[in-house]
This record gives C-alpha cells, sequence and structure tokens, in this order.
C-alpha cells in the first residue's frame, strides 16, 4: 500500500449564489503527514465539507494548492481525479450509503467491479475486508438485515477494499448511538495504527474527535485552531465486534 502525505498552499474556494459570492474557504494552508488521523470540526458553512470535497477529488479549489503524494491534484483531468479516488481514497459517510438490493458482500464488490477486478479476486478481498470490521459471517445479508452499526462497518469495508492510502470519514457516527460510534471510531484507530492508513474526519462531536491525534477546527473559511490530542480515547470494547 501506498502512502498519502496531504499539502494544501492558499487553498481558495468560491461559490457563486445568484449575484452573491460565497468565500467557502480563504487562503487555507494545511499540512497532514502520511499516517495521520486528523479530526475537521467547526459549525455548519464553516468550511469543513468544502475542504473534504476537494481533499477527495470531488471538487476543485478556484486558487491554490492540492498536494497529493507530491503530485499537484489541480493538474489532473477529471478521468485523472476518478482514478486517483477509486485506487487512492476510501469514503465513508454517514449515511452509509449501501446498495439495498445487494448483499455486504457485494457492495464491498462494488469499487473492485469499476476497477475490474476479476470476479474470484472481487469475492476473496472483499470477505477478508469483512473480516477486518468482524462482519465475516454478515456477507451475504443485506442492508436491511444488518443493524446500523453493522452497516457502517460494511461501508468501511467497501473504503478499504482497494487498499487505500487515505480515508475521508464525513460524519461517519452521526446516526450511531455512543455504544456503537466508539466501535467504529476503534475500526478507524485499527485501521490508523496496523496499516498505516491516512485518516481525516469531519465530526460536529467533540467526544468523537478526540479519538483522532490532532484536531483542526474552521470558522469562516479558516483554521482557527490547529493542536495535537495529548490523550486519546479509546473504545472500551476495542471496536471488534459486529455488533
Amino acid at each position: 500500500m501506498g502512502v498519502a502525505a496531504i499539502e494544501v498552499t492558499g487553498l481558495v474556494k468560491t461559490y457563486r449564489l445568484g449575484d452573491v459570492l460565497v468565500e467557502a474557504l480563504k487562503g487555507v494552508d494545511l499540512s497532514i503527514p502520511a499516517g495521520e488521523f486528523l479530526a475537521v470540526m467547526g459549525p455548519s458553512g464553516s468550511g469543513k465539507s468544502t475542504l473534504m470535497n476537494i481533499l477527495g477529488c470531488l471538487d476543485r479549489p478556484t486558487s491554490g494548492q492540492y498536494r497529493l503524494d507530491g503530485n499537484e491534484v489541480g493538474d489532473l483531468s477529471r478521468d485523472g481525479r476518478a482514478i486517483l479516488r477509486r485506487s487512492r481514497i476510501g469514503f465513508v459517510f454517514q449515511g452509509f450509503n449501501l446498495l439495498s438490493r445487494l448483499s455486504a458482500n457485494e457492495n464491498v464488490e462494488l469499487p473492485m467491479i469499476y476497477d475490474g477486478t476479476p470476479t474470484a479476486d472481487r469475492a476473496e478481498r472483499a470477505l477478508s475486508a469483512l473480516a477486518s470490521v468482524g462482519l465475516a459471517d454478515r456477507g451475504h445479508h443485506l442492508p436491511s438485515q444488518l443493524s446500523g452499526g453493522q452497516q457502517q462497518r460494511v461501508a468501511i469495508a467497501r473504503a478499504i477494499v482497494n487498499t487505500p492510502a487515505l480515508i475521508l470519514a464525513d460524519e461517519p457516527t452521526g446516526n450511531l448511538d455512543s455504544s456503537t460510534s466508539e466501535e467504529i471510531m476503534g475500526i478507524f484507530q485499527r485501521l490508523n495504527d496496523e496499516r498505516g492508513i491516512t485518516m481525516v474526519l469531519v465530526t460536529h462531536e467533540q467526544d468523537i474527535a478526540l479519538f483522532a491525534k490532532r484536531v483542526i477546527r474552521f470558522l469562516d473559511g479558516r483554521i482557527v485552531e490547529d493542536r495535537q490530542v495529548p490523550d486519546r480515547r479509546r473504545p472500551a470494547s476495542g471496536g471488534s465486534g459486529a455488533s
């Protein structure tokens, strides 16, 4: 697996809403070393989701630079950014984004279908990814047959099945109770600690942010706080069960 290192310099993003220009990002500078676990906080409209969209190659900045592994992402074509998303970045969302008619196995296989991975390899890798989040015995279940926590585990398995160097998680515990949230955060910590996957997590919850190694806070399109977490939270359960 490769290593992600993010460098953002002078990042500006401006949207036009009718006759009004909205500055979502106002010259953001940010360095995220490989293997970091970063939590991004801030009120709605502060710029954190805009940053995540740019880091995930889902949007382009108005100006400024975004380098991933030393490569300028802004120079890539639309197809180039799509290939980068598939090969280097895993996404986990608040709403799970699983296809209801597909089993857990089939949902996890989806990124490999887009990559043209042979069928036999897809099945083996999907099972391995599900096993790594404690769901080896739930592969044939539909999302409707799984709890919210189990559905989010499937989403994490889907995010890691192509061995990304970077995972972007947008409010991944927003639909979960506190105990299940701890277990999900434990999985993220384990993937970060054991596999060296760089994690960038958006959250509104201070207690969830404390699972990270570092926290930045956005306000009005700028980073107003950047601090290390001296005493990180750890899940009481260890984050490996299948609840």
